[in-house]
């Protein structure tokens, strides 16, 4: 696959990537439902009984905080008829899980507490049916699960991305402003924009005012996961449309840290934006091929958001500005690579992360270790014999 040729002689992903339907239904199965995905923030759970339902992929997850604090993840199914335990996307609280269809109730650890007219069963043991788990993690105030079941620990799949965020202490942080998105584009495209500024200079005249579009540096990942740095202009403490911060500087960060704003993309749906006074993140949800929902989230520190007066729109609505400006590419970056005149491109020589993110992409495909840098040698890479997208 020419996208794993070296740095400097690779190529971006064939058009299929983004527009066959095949490698997006594959895709949610390997990299949503096989990988750890993030599902949002741990304080959207914050109490004994909370309990929230998702979508990862196909399938549908039941979140719940247990009676030890303790966050626990069950697929949405009943063990009776497999009626959902609660709507998707729906949030509640209760001391126990309770089906709406025919009673069955759950404790909050998801064992079998009562199953209305079995008591004359003589074979029916309410041990014997439990909810079904799944793997889940809470790190740093976010969640994430696995679905499948069959991914690498998760310290093995984050890496050292934690020590980069350390820091920052995002645990600690509090959301003050979300925005939700609808972007007709494939999800790969918004991350491989999001790892460059080779276009900044062409459509972001508000974030080049506040720092140099060629400033900063990548890092070497460990885990599945990509990123680096930029530096802030002079005059400017952090990125909004001033350059000034409304905020409160956050308490963790030294002097090179409180000059600098971070960007870092975790495989495969979030992508984490550090500033010197607050944290923004874009969770990402293919919705198909071609469109995606993305939930944008602003995150400060407590001391700023208790603050009489404080108003984050001086981050949020810079970045709303700026995202609106990148969907705009990123819808026309789709329509581009659904033409029959696409052709795979090669990389610009600042392009690095986006080559990280391509390549593990690419590994993914053809059933390589997806954490695994490719060699900085000339050859091509075999592909696996299990069924994969077929993609040149």
């Amino acid at each position: 696959m020419r996208s794993l040729e070296p740095f400097g002689q690779s190529f971006t992903l064939p058009g299929e990537a983004y527009v066959s339907q095949e490698v997006f239904t594959w895709e949610k199965a390997n990299f949503f439902e096989g990988s750890w995905t993030c599902l949002g923030r741990s304080l959207d759970l914050p109490r004994r009984g909370d309990r929230k339902a998702v979508k990862v992929g196909s399938e549908g997850v039941l979140l719940v905080r247990d009676d030890g604090d303790k966050l626990r993840a069950f697929f949405n199914v009943c063990r009776h008829r497999g009626h959902e335990l609660l709507a998707a996307g729906a949030c509640d609280a209760a001391r126990v899980i309770r089906c709406p269809y025919h009673a069955w109730v759950y404790g909050l650890d998801g064992e079998l507490k009562g199953a209305p007219h079995f008591g004359d069963r003589a074979d029916f043991d309410r041990a014997d049916y439990p909810l079904q788990p799944v793997r889940v993690e809470e790190w740093h105030g976010w969640v994430f699960v696995n679905i499948s079941g069959e991914a690498p620990s998760f310290a093995d799949h984050v890496g050292n991305l934690g020590e980069m965020l350390a820091p920052y202490e995002p645990q600690r942080l509090v959301s003050a402003v979300r925005h939700e998105y609808v972007i007709q584009s494939n999800w790969k495209i918004i991350v491989e924009n999001y790892h460059e500024c080779y276009h900044c200079p062409q459509i972001h005249p508000e974030l080049c005012r506040v720092t140099p579009p060629d400033s900063g540096y990548n890092v070497h990942p460990d885990g599945a996961w990509a990123g680096g740095t930029m530096e802030l202009m002079d005059f400017a403490d952090t990125m909004s449309l001033t350059g000034e911060s409304l905020g409160v500087p956050l308490r963790g960060l030294n002097a090179e840290q409180r000059r600098q704003v971070l960007y870092f993309g975790y495989f495969p749906n979030l992508l984490l934006s550090p500033h010197p006074d607050y944290l923004m993140t874009h969770r990402i949800e293919p919705l198909g091929p071609d469109s995606s929902l993305v939930e944008c989230e602003w995150l400060f520190p407590p001391e700023a958001v208790e603050r009489e007066g404080f108003d984050p729109s001086y981050a949020s609505e810079f970045w709303d500005i700026t995202n609106k400006e990148d969907w705009g590419a990123c819808e026309a970056v789709q329509r581009g690579v659904s033409s029959r005149g696409y052709k795979q491109g090669p990389l610009a020589p600042d392009e690095d992360a986006v080559y990280d993110f391509i390549t593990m992409i690419a590994r993914g495909y053809v059933g390589q270790d997806m954490m695994r840098r490719p060699p900085a040698r000339e050859g091509s890479v075999e592909a696996a014999k299990d069924p994969r997208p077929a993609l040149t």
